[in-house]
């Protein structure tokens, strides 16, 4: 038997991949333990994995803190810059302090001490990423996450993109002092740029995306290893759904499921009152994920507002899936294969929205433009589009076919 540690930052897209991956650890005889923020404990410890407080403290469940990191660039700029960096000496003495004894550390990229803690403890290090935009690549370009940014970026010719890859190199030079700082009180040479090539494990890293959403590229790290997307179902803590939610669900057609996610659900403003004047307009059965939003007012039996329900057993029974394109949420989509509709709003989101119509599956809506009316528009042209409900159908069975769980397991116990 084993000790893992993970440690990671993030909203709940972030931790239930992570969930997946360890409590299948756990099942295969070793120790698990979760390094995060504190508001996570309870859920961590209801499924049998240790857990260790991570500094800082990311309170993804304060509206205004949501808001604040969610703006665009400026919002990256808030979470690395002024939130993260500065907080790597505490991030260093919490994670320092949970890796002792343990045989193996695997991180998500925004533990930005991960490689310090591994070269100063001596532990073995593998880092992950969720999402394509996290694997860098000029055979491959992202989408930045900035509204503005759009597909023309990736029609640049190879050189001006490497000439673009190092701008952001560049600008962010100055918000990683932080860690420059801590390596030389800890002896170590700078290093390379935590937020770009310094993320990655030299030993492992683990792609746990499918490569039916975002394909291996030549110039990504040789050590990586892409898996699939990991799944965490919470089938074992709400094997049902609740009677009301099953009974509407069985009661007529597939509904169409809004959904924010779990963090863009704190900035939904209208989204909920325009979704429900959406489905009014055609007619249609809807269900709405709304978190801790207020029901819309004066809702009619054809539409049912739930706060949370596991996106595997909603999704699979949905005929669109409008949603904020979140890594976690699209995934769960992709698995259930049905056509969606994403309006991005943050981070990755921009880049899995266009992939996903890239794909075929999905329409955009920006954010702004999220009107009963065009949301109307949109929803009609999918669901009388045979061709995108079968495109859709036909990549879900062929994720569904992936074992990223297992896969990423297998890969974590060779190291071990």
């Amino acid at each position: 038997m084993a000790r893992v540690v993970f440690a990671l930052i993030g909203s709940l897209g972030d931790l239930h991949p992570v969930l997946a991956v360890a409590t299948e650890l756990r099942r295969r005889g070793h120790a698990v333990t979760i390094a995060t923020s504190s508001c996570y404990r309870e859920k961590i410890l209801r499924v049998g994995l240790g857990f260790h407080p991570l500094r800082p403290e990311v309170p993804f469940v304060d509206p205004a803190f949501v808001r604040g990191v969610m703006a665009g660039f400026r919002g990256a700029v808030r979470l690395l810059r002024d939130f993260l960096m500065p907080a790597a000496p505490d991030t260093y003495a919490d994670l320092a302090a949970a890796v002792a004894g343990a045989d193996l550390l695997v991180t998500s990229e925004l533990i930005y001490v991960a490689r310090s803690v591994a070269e100063v403890c001596g532990v073995r290090w593998v880092s992950y990423s969720l999402a394509p935009l996290s694997m860098l690549s000029n055979t491959d370009p992202r989408i930045p996450p900035v509204p503005w940014a759009g597909e023309w970026l990736r029609a640049l010719p190879p050189t001006v993109l490497r000439g673009l890859t190092l701008l952001p190199r560049v600008a962010s030079h100055g918000w990683w002092r932080p860690i420059r700082r801590l390596r030389r009180k800890l002896h170590l040479p700078v290093g390379p740029n935590p937020i770009f090539e310094g993320k990655f494990s030299p030993r492992l890293d683990l792609a746990l995306f499918s490569r039916e959403f975002g394909a291996p590229q030549p110039d990504w790290p040789p050590q990586t290893r892409q898996t699939g997307f990991c799944y965490y179902d919470e089938t074992e803590l709400q094997p049902d759904l609740p009677p009301p939610v099953a009974h509407f669900l069985a009661a007529g057609e597939p509904p169409i499921v809004f959904t924010l996610g779990s963090a863009a659900v704190y900035l939904a403003n209208d989204f909920y009152a325009e979704s429900v004047l959406a489905a009014r307009q055609l007619s249609r059965r809807a269900l709405l994920l709304l978190g801790p939003n207020p029901p819309p007012a004066g809702l009619p039996p054809s539409i049912l507002a739930w706060d949370y329900l596991p996106y595997r057993e909603v999704f699979a029974r949905a005929a669109v899936i409008v949603h904020q394109g979140g890594i976690g949420t699209t995934a769960q989509a992709l698995r259930a294969g049905r056509p969606m509709i994403v309006l991005p709003f943050a981070y990755d989101q921009f880049d899995n929205a266009a992939q996903a119509r890239r794909l075929g599956v999905s329409r955009v809506i920006p954010r702004r433009r999220y009107r009963a009316r065009i949301v109307a528009a949109e929803l009609s042209a999918l669901l009388g589009d045979p061709q995108t409900g079968e495109r859709a159908a036909a990549l879900g069975r062929r994720i569904r076919d992936e074992r990223g769980t297992e896969d990423a397991c297998a890969a974590l116990e060779a190291i071990l």
